[in-house]
């Protein structure tokens, strides 16, 4: 799943058990690393002032715009600021407060369920209701993320874009010698990255090339091997598009992402299939041949206790059922239908957003209400709850992925990170209620059900995500036959072409070939990106409108054309120059740089929104 064109990340070199238990900081008036006093600075600092600051961005991006950037670049540069006096060990703090962040506001940003809530014209329970029912599914789904990540970020070592950034922005900001090497890359490519957001918001013409700087930033973090693929989906589904509509599959207007995100779920859950078998069976083999490598050569930092945190998993599990039941008096059958299907698209969205930085949470909530339809559900708001569970499950749940990427490139201590992201489901659960009914209370059009009254002028609130929920949800019990097929038809394109992409790779004449001579390496490439390309890449052009799927293709394409070109000219270090680690290239910088001037713009774009609102 990795790109083979590019290096692995190197495992961390000082991990943090290598780290001591207090470390003097450069300014007195901090506490030591490791102390009480340093976590709950570090804390405070987190679910008090950049967890609430990316919450209000994610939520005012939802309700606008329909979707969200997620806030760990941007908390992961506002959390450096804070632990800069710690040095180069300051990098795991900001992780820590980053992670924390991060957390509440994914959750700040499930304030489109509530809209769906009223859309629909749901009776809305009481807050604290909501906010429990919110809460612990956020716990389950931390708990499910946790789980994956020795196979998603030990095992498959997928890239996780913004966790990549996250981790090269950390260490370059807390540590003199990296900064000096990067600041000039990582900054520009953060410059270009505000300019690009204003542009797009201010200027017509270049809102109308659909570009996003986050979008062109991830491509050129993973590479060309990732982003062609996806771009090779976006037009095959664009050039098929007239054929779908006259079969009836795409309405007049329809862009072909309304049924390509089917094909696609199911193309990444066909490729999963065979990399599951094949890690099953791997495990059997250790197991009869005792392979098993001993507990204590494991690092410190990535210790543990899976016992412990499969308790935590069905615990939480049980308590949604129990707070679904009992609370919000929901049938048992469809909520434990939910939490099964989070258990399955945790994983599948996983590996998604580790391959291409784009988490399609909205297409696994849509999902899941087909599949209760298909099993015949008739009751909106039963299919509103169970479905929330995958959708709240799967945004946590990949951050959590995310997150511990970030750690696995700097060796931070998993079982803190969890401890982070725990208090911070705490704090998204109540303002993900708190800042639904602010904005929607401080704009009633946010109340109108755009899919009844597709003329009221809604200004800058489309909520494109709330109204694809409520569609889905108004179609429940209207599957219709082409869906399922275009389910099959992806399964079997993603399952065949996976297997003979592990046959074809595997063969020893085929890697001495592609590793041989420049010939080989272009053949390399375009199997790799055009004729056998991973299914994983190929189904994000599933996801998202052609253009994000061109501005990601193109990211990455630069990323492989600056790479080449610059190994022409590369020249040897001078004695005593700072050289930075091999996973901070110029491109990964430049590249993380517009991930986070994205991100930062549309902080400042929701913050303004809220002083709008309390002006």
């Amino acid at each position: 799943m990795a790109h083979p064109a590019e290096p692995l990340p190197p495992e961390p070199s000082a991990p943090l058990s290598s780290v001591p238990d207090a470390v003097t900081p450069r300014f007195r008036f901090l506490p030591a690393v490791g102390t009480w006093k340093y976590h709950l600075l570090l804390a405070s600092v987190a679910i008090f002032i950049l967890g609430p600051l990316g919450g209000v961005a994610a939520s005012y991006m939802n309700f606008s715009l329909g979707f969200f950037v997620a806030s760990q670049v941007l908390s992961g540069i506002l959390g450096s600021v804070v632990t800069y006096g710690y040095g180069a060990e300051g990098k795991h703090g900001a992780n820590y407060m980053q992670t924390m962040a991060a957390s509440v506001a994914s959750l700040c940003a499930m304030s489109v369920l509530i809209q769906s809530m009223v859309w629909l014209g749901m009776p809305q329970p009481p807050a604290w209701q909501l906010m429990l029912f919110v809460g612990c599914v956020g716990m389950f789904g931390v708990g499910v993320g946790m789980l994956y990540t020795p196979l998603l970020v030990d095992r498959l070592q997928l890239d996780y874009p913004s966790g990549y950034a996250v981790a090269n922005i950390l260490r370059a900001l807390t540590d003199k010698r990296l900064l000096k090497a990067s600041i000039a890359k990582l900054g520009g490519g953060t410059g270009l990255g505000i300019l690009a957001a204003w542009l797009t918001e201010k200027v017509a013409a270049i809102a109308a090339l659909s570009v996003s700087s986050s979008t062109v930033g991830a491509g050129m973090v993973v590479g060309s091997r990732i982003t062609v693929p996806a771009m090779l989906m976006g037009l095959i589904g664009y050039a098929i598009s007239p054929y779908l509509q006259r079969i009836g599959w795409l309405g007049p207007n329809d862009p072909y992402r309304k049924v390509g995100f089917l094909v696609s779920l199911a193309m990444i859950c066909g490729a999963a299939l065979v990399d599951l078998a094949l890690l099953a069976v791997q495990a059997v083999d250790r197991i009869r041949g005792r392979a098993q490598a001993p507990a204590d050569t494991e690092p410190a930092w990535k210790k543990v206790n899976v016992p412990r945190l499969i308790a935590w998993v069905v615990g939480w599990g049980a308590a949604v059922v129990v707070v679904a039941t009992q609370v919000l008096h929901q049938p048992a059958g469809f909520i434990l239908f939910g939490l099964a299907l989070s258990l399955l698209f945790v994983l599948i969205n996983g590996i998604a957003y580790g391959i291409s930085d784009n988490n399609p949470i909205s297409s696994a909530f849509v999902m899941s209400v087909l599949l209760m339809s298909l099993l015949g559900l008739k009751d909106p708001l039963v299919g509103l709850m169970a479905s929330s569970i995958l959708l709240i499950s799967t945004s946590v749940g990949c951050d959590m992925q995310q997150d511990r990427s970030t750690g696995w490139r700097l060796g931070t201590n998993r079982v803190v990170q969890f401890r982070y992201q725990v208090l911070g489901i705490f704090m998204g659960a109540v303002l993900c209620v708190v800042l639904a009914r602010v904005f929607m209370g401080a704009y009633p059009v946010l109340s109108v059900n755009q899919l009844d009254h597709p003329d009221v002028k809604v200004a800058q609130w489309s909520s494109a995500m709330t109204y694809k929920f409520v569609g889905a949800i108004r179609d429940l019990g209207a599957l219709s036959a082409h869906k399922v097929t275009a389910l099959l038809v992806g399964l079997s394109i993603g399952f065949t072409l996976e297997v003979i992409r592990k046959v074809v790779r595997r063969h020893p004449a085929y890697l001495r070939f592609v590793q041989g001579s420049r010939t080989g390496f272009g053949v390399g490439w375009t199997m790799d990106s055009m004729v056998l390309a991973s299914p994983y890449a190929l189904a994000f052009g599933g996801f998202i409108a052609l253009p994000a799927a061109i501005w990601f293709g193109m990211g990455g394409i630069l990323t492989s054309v600056f790479n080449t070109v610059s190994k022409r000219f590369r020249r040897e270090p001078a004695p005593g120059e700072a050289v930075l680690p091999e996973d901070m290239s110029t491109m990964s910088l430049v590249g993380g740089g517009l991930i986070a001037g994205e991100s930062l713009f549309y902080l400042f774009v929701g913050l303004a929104g809220l002083l709008a609102l309390l002006g």
